[in-house]
């Protein structure tokens, strides 16, 4: 297990590194950078800009250098523990993400919870009574969940909370607390309008993970141990939970490379809509006004996430089903 992890953790390195060249190639692309955007941003207002400034400001951040020059010095800040200078915020990287990051987290992992408590019972339920109207009901529910799009339902819920609950429109907290300390007060007010995009992510991605379940677990149900183990006279619940559900949530862990970064980047549509103070429109922002920094650490932070996440899927994965094994070789 310890040499598998290590060889995993050293293939890591070289992954991250490509990864990362890919990233600055992509936002080397388009055209110009950030100091010309903001030239012409600043034409279009009719404003005078300075041409020494100008220079200035591209001899500082090392827009007159290499793109050669720029990787590195991006790179070997990111490993100083330096992620650059945002100059969309005019703040460093760090500062900018702050609590937007902590809130992010927040709202993904409630919804994950959500998700999770919402799909488990229902995924089992479905599979355990196949065909009843109790599963016809659960599964048009299901469809309505992944046919209706996120930002209708964002609108619908706020408009309801809106006019029956009082809850201001939009983000995550009465607009009083907004760049406040944290308090008792302004968690309560963050509690207070959690449960609208929780239920608007989640919606989707429970009505998913329904399906997905119930469609492993009647897999597994139908295998020649279950038979088995009901013809011994095993009680249908140990039954189940031992072995079947166990094997039908593979999918459950193997998502997790994907979880991890979810966790951080948050669904930006809904996140746009209801102005949550996210890190996903930052995100969309960076590379709409080619904040290279912001933007380019932003997505090796989500790279490094993902590997990372794989990395402790397929652990969990060989702890929880006894077929997978992480070594490599026929089996006798």
């Amino acid at each position: 297990m310890i040499g598998y992890v290590i060889r995993r953790i050293l293939i890591m390195i070289p992954t991250l590194l490509a990864i990362s060249m890919i990233v600055f190639i992509i936002i080397e692309l388009p055209p110009g950078d950030y100091l010309e955007s903001y030239v012409a941003e600043l034409q279009a207002q009719g404003e005078s800009v300075d041409p020494q400034e100008i220079q200035f400001l591209r001899e500082q951040y090392g827009f007159d250098e290499s793109p050669v020059q720029r990787y590195l010095r991006w790179v070997g800040g990111m490993l100083q523990g330096d992620f650059g200078y945002s100059f969309e915020y005019r703040l460093p990287v760090s500062d900018v993400v702050g609590d937007r990051l902590f809130l992010t987290i927040v709202v993904s992992m409630a919804t994950i919870i959500f998700t999770w408590v919402i799909a488990f019972p229902i995924g089992i339920y479905s599979a355990t009574h196949q065909y009843s109207w109790g599963d016809y009901g659960l599964t048009f529910i299901g469809l309505l969940g992944l046919a209706t799009p996120n930002f209708l339902l964002a609108l619908i819920l706020l408009y309801f909370a809106n006019v029956t609950f009082g809850t201001s429109i939009g983000g995550l907290m009465d607009p009083k607390y907004i760049d406040q300390p944290w308090s008792v007060d302004k968690a309560l007010s963050v509690l207070e309008h959690l449960w609208i995009p929780v239920v608007v992510i989640g919606t989707a991605g429970t009505a998913g993970m329904i399906r997905r379940l119930r469609a492993n677990l009647l897999d597994e149900l139908q295998k020649q141990y279950v038979v088995t183990a009901r013809a011994k006279g095993l009680p249908p619940g140990r039954a189940l939970v031992k072995y079947p559900l166990r094997s039908a949530l593979n999918f459950f862990v193997a998502d997790i490379g994907t979880l991890l970064p979810s966790v951080i980047s948050g669904a930006e549509l809904v996140a746009v809509v209801l102005s949550l103070p996210t890190t996903g429109p930052i995100l969309i922002t960076a590379l709409q006004s080619q904040d290279m920094y912001l933007a380019g650490s932003f997505l090796m932070f989500l790279a490094t996430l993902t590997v990372v996440g794989v990395l402790i899927s397929d652990l969990l994965l060989a702890w929880l089903d006894p077929r997978i094994r992480l070594a490599g070789g026929a089996s006798r």
